[in-house]
C-alpha cells in the first residue's frame, strides 16, 4: 500500500507509546451530575488537557470501548492560529518546532507537515480507544483532506475505509471568491476492523413521506413498487405469465417484460391483497404494495444536506441562543452530529470527541437520549482555557435549561413529497391543498405565521411565533476532570517524592500496561479522589485515602493474568521492608491461584522482593519490581 511521507515522520512514527499515563482527577466544583448523583469518572467526562495525554490516559480505562469517535481538528487554512508543541524527544524536531515557528500560519512552508505530526499521534490513540465494531469521523476541508485519507489509510488499513461523506453546509455562494466557492466539509469515515459488516440509519419522515393509504388498508401506511421485471421474456421464461385484473376480470400479460415474481409468490400477493390496480381498479399493469411497518433501516448516502443536518449557520445560531451572542467560530450543528451517533445504531453507545470546542457533541448525545430513553454516553477532551467556561457550560445550560428568546418553529404537517405529477393530478392536488386550507384555519390562532415551502420536492408547512421563556433541560449529567501528573514512578520518588499516585491509578495504569486490557467497571479500584493543591510548586497531590492492607492485592484478571499490586502511596513505606514481596506472600497468591485459577499465570509489581527467581519460577510467579521494571507482558 503507498503511504505518505513527510517531516518528523520518523520521529512521531511511535511518539503516542512515549506519552506518559496520567491520572483521571475529579474536578467536583465544575462537575454537574445527574440529580442524587456524586461526581463519578463512570458518568459522561468532560477532560480538560492536551488531547494527546488526555486520550492516553483515557486508555487505562477505554481502550477498545468507544462506539463512535468524531473529531474536527484544525482544517490548517494557515488562517486558525493553532500551535503544535508535542514534547517530542528529538532534539531536531525540538528546533523545528521552537516558539518562534509557531502559531503555524498560511506562509509557513512546512505547516502540512507540522498539521500530520499534530495528527499522527491522536489517531493512533483513538485508534486504540475505538471497539472493534466502532466508527470514526474525521471533518475536514480540501486543504488536508487528500493528506488527512493517506495517514488515516496506513493506520486504520486502507480496507476500513467506509465512506468520504460531503456534508453541504451553506446554502449560497460568495461572489467574494476569486475561483471556486465551497459550499461543503468532508467527513471522512473508517472503520476499527471487518467485524463491523452492516451500516443503517433510522428512517426519517422525510424517507417515510412517500406512504399514504388511499385505500384505508387497516394494515396502515403503505406506498408500491413496480411489478415489471427489468428483464424481458426472453431472459426469465419462467416470469411469463397472465394475470386477471379483479375489477373486470382481464387477463394481463406484458407485452415485452417477465413479472418479478413466480406464480406461487403472485398468488400468494393476490390472496393477501397486496397488488394495487389504481385508485379505480383499472391500471394497466398492477404494482406491489410495501408496507411502512415493515420497512426496513436505510442504506446511508454519502452526501448530506444542510436540510437534512443543519448548516453552518445553524451550528452558530445554536450556540447564540444559548449564551445569547456569538461565542465561538464555526461550531457543528447538533443535526450533523445526532445524524453521525445515529448511525451506530446503539441506544447505550459511548461517544468521544477529542477536539471538543463548544461541545456540540455532547448536546446532540443528551438530545438523542432524550428523543428515545438511550442511555449513551460522551468523553470530550478540549486543551483551552475555555474548556470550563465556554464547553463544559454550553452542556450545563442543555442539561438544566436556559433562557431563551426567538422563534420557534412547529411542523403543522408532515412532510409530502410532491412533484409535477402529483399537481397534474386534480384528486392528488385537491386533497394536498384541502389538507393544508384545513391546518390554516385550524392552527390561525396559535401562530404569528404558517410557512408553506417546496424544497427539494418536499413540501412542509411549518408554524412560527416568537416566544420568551425558558428553554427546557434536556436532563443528563457529567463529570468535569483535570489531568493529573505523569504516572513515572522513578521521576516522582526522584523529584517530588511526597507525590504520588493513589493506589486506584496506578492499578489501573499498571494491568493496562502489563495485559494491554482495562480494568472492568465493577471490578476496578475505588475512583480517586480528586487531587489537592501543594503549597509553593503547585503539584497535583492525590488526596489521603485509606491505606490498602497488607500483602499484594489482586487488581484484575484477564484469561491468562492475574495481575498484584503491593504498594502504598507513601514514600517512607515505600523504602521499608514492609514493601517488599516474600516467599510467604508468593506461595499464598500461587495457592489462591492452583484453588481459583489453575490455569493462569501471575505477575506481582512490589518495591522490592525478599524471594529468589528460581522460587518465583517453581511457583509460576512473575515478578515486576517498581519503578524500574513497569513492562508490557505478552497479551492473549
Amino acid at each position: 500500500m503507498p503511504t505518505l511521507d513527510f517531516k518528523g515522520k520518523s520521529f512521531i512514527y511511535t511518539h503516542h507509546l512515549g506519552v506518559p499515563y496520567r491520572e483521571l482527577l475529579v474536578v467536583p466544583e465544575k462537575s454537574c451530575p445527574a440529580e442524587g448523583r456524586a461526581p463519578d469518572l463512570n458518568d459522561n467526562l468532560i477532560l480538560h488537557g492536551d488531547n494527546l495525554e488526555a486520550l492516553k490516559a483515557l486508555l487505562p480505562r477505554y481502550a477498545g470501548k468507544v462506539d463512535c469517535i468524531y473529531i474536527d481538528p484544525p482544517y490548517n487554512t494557515g488562517n486558525e492560529g493553532w500551535c503544535y508543541s508535542d514534547a517530542v524527544n528529538a532534539p531536531l524536531m525540538r528546533e523545528w518546532l521552537k516558539k518562534s515557528a509557531n502559531p503555524v500560519e498560511r506562509d509557513d512552508l512546512q505547516r502540512h507537515d507540522k498539521w500530520l505530526c499534530m495528527m499522527w499521534p491522536r489517531l493512533q490513540l483513538l485508534k486504540e480507544l475505538l471497539a472493534e465494531d466502532g466508527m470514526i469521523f474525521v471533518s475536514i476541508d480540501d486543504n488536508e483532506e487528500h493528506r488527512l485519507r493517506a495517514i488515516m489509510d496506513e493506520i486504520f488499513g486502507d480496507e476500513n475505509f467506509l465512506a468520504n461523506i460531503s456534508w453541504v453546509k451553506r446554502y449560497t455562494r460568495s461572489n467574494n471568491a476569486r475561483m471556486f466557492y465551497s459550499q461543503k466539509d468532508a467527513t471522512i469515515c473508517y472503520r476499527k476492523s471487518d467485524m463491523l459488516t452492516i451500516i443503517k440509519e433510522p428512517r426519517t419522515e422525510k424517507s417515510d413521506s412517500g406512504y399514504g393509504n388511499p385505500d384505508k388498508d387497516s394494515r396502515g401506511m403503505w406506498m408500491t413498487s413496480s411489478y415489471v421485471n427489468p428483464a424481458t421474456k426472453e431472459q426469465r421464461k419462467g416470469l411469463v405469465y397472465k394475470i386477471t385484473r379483479p375489477k373486470d376480470g382481464k387477463k394481463i400479460e406484458h407485452p415485452t417484460h417477465a413479472w418479478k415474481y413466480s406464480p406461487q409468490e403472485h398468488a400468494r400477493h393476490v390472496e393477501e391483497k397486496l397488488l394495487w390496480w389504481g385508485a379505480d381498479g383499472m391500471a394497466e399493469y398492477p404494482r406491489l404494495k410495501l408496507f411502512l411497518e415493515q420497512a426496513d433501516l436505510l442504506v446511508p448516502l454519502d452526501v448530506w444536506s444542510y436540510r437534512e443536518v443543519g448548516s453552518s449557520d445553524d451550528g452558530s445560531e445554536t450556540v447564540k441562543q444559548i449564551f445569547g451572542g456569538a461565542v465561538f467560530d464555526n461550531p457543528k450543528p447538533t443535526g450533523l452530529m445526532e445524524k453521525i451517533i445515529g448511525l451506530t445504531n446503539k441506544k447505550d453507545a459511548l461517544v468521544l470527541d477529542s477536539f471538543a470546542g463548544s461541545g456540540t457533541t455532547a448536546h446532540a448525545v443528551l438530545a438523542l437520549n432524550a428523543k428515545d430513553g438511550g442511555t449513551r454516553r460522551f468523553i470530550l477532551c478540549e486543551m483551552e482555557n475555555y474548556a470550563d467556561t465556554l464547553t463544559a457550560e454550553r452542556v450545563r445550560r442543555v442539561i438544566r435549561g436556559y433562557d431563551y428568546t426567538g422563534t420557534a418553529e412547529t411542523e403543522l404537517m408532515k412532510p409530502v413529497k410532491v412533484t409535477w405529477t402529483t399537481f397534474g393530478k386534480d384528486n392528488a392536488r385537491n386533497e394536498i391543498l384541502d389538507r393544508i386550507e384545513g391546518i390554516e384555519n385550524l392552527e390561525r390562532t396559535n401562530y404569528e405565521k404558517i410557512e408553506k415551502k417546496i424544497e427539494d420536492g418536499v413540501l412542509t408547512v411549518v408554524g412560527k411565533r416568537t416566544i420568551q421563556e425558558k428553554m427546557p433541560g434536556l436532563g443528563g449529567g457529567f463529570t468535569y476532570v483535570e489531568l493529573g501528573e505523569p504516572m513515572d514512578l522513578e521521576r516522582l520518588l526522584a523529584e517530588t517524592p511526597s507525590t504520588l499516585p493513589s493506589f486506584p491509578a496506578l492499578a489501573r495504569y499498571l494491568f493496562f500496561t502489563a495485559t494491554g486490557h482495562t480494568l472492568p467497571s465493577a471490578d476496578a479500584p475505588a475512583t480517586p479522589k480528586p487531587a489537592a493543591k501543594r503549597k509553593g510548586k503547585g503539584k497535583a497531590k492525590a488526596a489521603p485515602e485509606p491505606m490498602p492492607p497488607e500483602g499484594p492485592i489482586l487488581i484484575g484478571e484477564t484469561a491468562v493474568w492475574r495481575i498484584y499490586l503491593h504498594y502504598r502511596p507513601d514514600e517512607t513505606w515505600l523504602r521499608s521492608p514492609a514493601a517488599a514481596f516474600t516467599r510467604t506472600q508468593a506461595e499464598a497468591i500461587a495457592a489462591a491461584r492452583d484453588t481459583e485459577a489453575s490455569g493462569k499465570q501471575v505477575l506481582v509489581f512490589a518495591a522490592a522482593k525478599y524471594i529468589a527467581h528460581r522460587s518465583l519460577r517453581e511457583l509460576r510467579v512473575d515478578f515486576a519490581q517498581l519503578p524500574y521494571a513497569l513492562h508490557r507482558v505478552q497479551a492473549e
